[in-house]
């Protein structure tokens, strides 16, 4: 994470890759950071790969190795890196169809031409994503079996590639199969920091606003206290919080609904954004990912679709466009990440089908640099003073 004279480091360097406790009345509070325009000119800038050239047509006709030039072009440093885009340039570059996601050698074998052509482009595999429906199960059940092995998997791509840092979005597997027990999701993730620490790696643990048992950024951050390794830190999310505590898409106004007035609802998103300024310590911040949202023509049906999608989760994979181009109050909730101190990466995930999320057709190489604008005009926007 780059540093500049804005930034302060509360975790002890010691305790980064280690298995010692980090329990939360250690935790320094965070000082309040002013956003002043140099205090955020170092920002360092990533794109998720999985999200640009994001619609099937272009999928199919621009592959990994064009996104990343474009990307590059555009002045982006970093992508986090899809497994999904993986399988595919794995299949297509070593002229195969049944490389899957669990294929892990070819799959490692794949990941070390990717970072040799983001070497090539100036890149830097930042994070590998999205490890999803992780933690939770029962003891001796195949799944938590398959959770760990494909743990081990992912950390052996992750050598392969040279990216230090694994997404984990907080599952949403149903509470019938995982139970409630925050405990036991402490104990499994505490176990996944401790083999990613062992090779010097991270985890980003990111609240998915859908989730199970986590969907917000508190419910995150008390679980990376409990878990207590310097290794674990949070993935938090413009659209992950804003379209869970402020947007729902199952609502005609697009705004949480269910008694409260529209004022109560901003007065309760400008307390927690407040709170996050004041409660978690910057270095316990690995990434920031940024997206905003389109309010839905039609409200979603609150319930999940045949699939298992809850509302939120299908509002996420294809109504996610730049900032300031949705509702969202994304400057907001970037303005409090911001505050306490964090100066690290900031990653656009951007899936934007439209207003109506069937498709959006746009031109690789602008749309890379309508993401780096964006940039521009959303570190103005955060800009106080």
């Amino acid at each position: 994470m780059p540093s500049d004279r804005h930034y302060i480091s509360y975790t002890p360097s010691l305790l980064l890759f280690g298995k010692t406790d980090f329990p939360s009345k250690h935790v320094p509070k965070p000082i309040k950071m002013s956003l002043t325009r140099q205090s955020l000119s170092t920002i360092p800038l990533s794109y998720a790969s999985c999200s640009i050239g994001c619609p099937p047509s272009h999928k199919q006709n621009l592959p990994l190795p064009f996104r990343l030039a474009a990307l590059s072009k555009a002045g982006f440093t970093g992508i986090e890196l899809s497994m999904p885009d993986l399988v595919t340039f794995a299949n297509e570059h070593f002229k195969r169809n049944d490389i899957d996601n669990h294929s892990f050698d070819s799959l490692c074998s794949a990941a070390a031409v990717v970072k040799t052509l983001c070497d090539e482009h100036g890149l830097t595999i930042m994070l590998l994503q999205p490890f999803a429906n992780f933690e939770g199960w029962p003891a001796d059940s195949p799944e938590r079996r398959d959770a760990f092995s494909r743990a081990e998997g992912w950390l052996n791509i992750m050598e392969a590639c040279g990216c230090e840092m694994l997404q984990i979005g907080s599952t949403d597997t149903p509470a019938e199969k995982i139970g409630t027990d925050r405990a036991r999701f402490v104990s499994d993730l505490r176990e996944i920091a401790d083999m990613a620490g062992e090779r010097g790696k991270k985890i980003a643990y990111e609240n998915w606003c859908w989730s199970t048992h986590a969907p917000g950024w508190e419910d995150v951050w008390d679980i990376c206290e409990k878990v207590g390794r310097g290794n674990f830190g949070l993935c938090l999310d413009t659209f992950q919080s804003a379209g869970g505590e402020w947007g729902d898409p199952s609502t005609g106004s697009g705004v949480v609904e269910g008694g409260e007035g529209r004022e109560e609802v901003a007065k309760r998103w400008q307390q927690s954004c407040q709170r996050l300024s004041e409660t978690i310590p910057p270095e316990k911040i690995f990434l920031l990912q940024i997206s905003d949202a389109y309010k839905p023509e039609q409200p979603f049906a609150n319930e999940a679709d045949e699939n298992g999608m809850r509302p939120r989760a299908r509002w996420s994979s294809a109504w996610r466009p730049l900032p300031f181009e949705g509702y969202l109050p994304v400057v907001d909730f970037a303005k409090a990440v911001l505050r306490t101190g964090f100066r690290g990466w900031f990653s656009y995930e951007i899936f934007d089908g439209g207003i109506d999320g069937q498709g959006k057709e746009y031109q690789l190489e602008d749309w890379a640099k309508a993401a780096r604008e964006c940039q521009r005009k959303l570190v103005d926007a955060c800009v106080e003073g």
